[in-house]
């Protein structure tokens, strides 16, 4: 696919808005010595037995680090473009957990949201920054292809040498 300049600048203003929406959520969570996952858990409606699991007493920690330093980490990952395919994974299953969890069905959240709300939409431009590889234009990602550390004729040359 040919990119366009107007397609790149998308490409990258999406990237780093979604990336600074995690990236701020986590570090705000990591300062934030009270905030907790499972405050949030705690008060799910559709699926609330699968989601109070992961807010026990016992369990309730784990969550709250593995969302804490999850947002964090996609974030940066986002932001620099380095490893965007695989950040969006997870950025994608936590939107839809997300999602799932605000959920009243039909609503999610509020009665102003009918099916549809802005967790879908941020998995839904995750999805698409991972497959036009987002994090080759103008990240790390990017960076990493020119060098050729990954090419495996690059390194099956040197290996006959």
């Amino acid at each position: 696919m040919s990119n366009t300049t107007l397609q790149r600048s998308l490409i990258v203003y999406f990237r780093l808005a979604i990336g600074w929406t995690f990236l701020y959520a986590g570090a705000w969570q990591i300062m934030d010595p009270h905030w907790s996952a499972a405050t949030f858990l705690a008060h799910t409606k559709t699926f609330h037995d699968v989601f109070a699991v992961f807010a026990t007493p016992e369990i309730a920690p784990y969550t709250t680090f593995a969302v804490k330093w999850g947002h964090l980490l996609i974030g940066l990952s986002l932001v620099s473009g380095l490893l965007v395919r695989v950040s969006g994974v997870f950025g994608v299953m936590l939107m839809l957990t997300y999602y799932f969890a605000h959920m009243d069905f039909p609503y999610i959240e509020a009665h102003v949201n009918f099916i549809m709300e802005f967790h879908l939409v941020y998995a839904g431009v995750l999805v698409y920054l991972m497959s036009v590889n987002a994090g080759t234009v103008f990240g790390l990602d990017g960076v990493i292809e020119r060098l050729h550390l990954f090419d495996r004729h690059a390194t099956a040359g040197a290996a006959a040498r």
